[in-house]
């Protein structure tokens, strides 16, 4: 599961290739007694050194609960609908669930609406170059990164 496990490059998703090497990782840590949280920290939360990273795009999650918000930040879109998101790490996995918050993905209609989602819905984290537009707010553009991972239904 870790970066530091000898393993044939994504042999256990069958994704060899499929992905594009350029794109980001969507990172958690990986711990030495087992567990993986995101975001990733230097130590678990039971003080345990950390050994490696997992990537969580190669995990499928399901939502636990999502909100839509009209009123959002400077240069976020508006509506922008969020999710908590619970990842299947496999049934060998015996830690503590790995979540994260994150913009459900837009739909690819070419009319900017994101994919309407409910609870218990598989997703899967797929990069957004920008998550906001860098030029709102009050922080300069260069000061921040803008990209980042949404999450899109899976197809059944």
């Amino acid at each position: 599961m870790s970066d530091n496990e000898a393993t044939d490059t994504d042999s256990a998703t069958g994704s060899d290739d499929q992905r594009d090497s350029a794109e980001p990782t969507f990172e958690a840590a990986e711990y030495a007694d087992g567990a993986v949280t995101y975001p990733p920290h230097t130590v678990s939360p039971n003080g345990v050194e950390r050994v490696g990273t997992v990537d969580l795009r190669e995990f499928e999650g399901r939502v636990l609960t999502w909100t839509t918000s009209t009123a959002t930040p400077p240069g976020v879109r508006e509506p922008n609908t969020l999710a908590i998101v619970e990842f299947d790490m496999g049934d060998e996995y015996d830690g503590p669930a790995v979540r994260a918050l994150g913009q459900i993905a837009e739909r690819e209609d070419g009319f900017g609406e994101t994919f309407d989602v409910d609870i218990g819905d598989r997703v899967e984290p797929v990069y957004a170059g920008e998550l906001r537009e860098p030029g709102a707010g009050i922080r300069e553009p260069e000061s921040q990164e803008w990209d980042g991972f949404r999450f899109r239904p899976v197809e059944e």
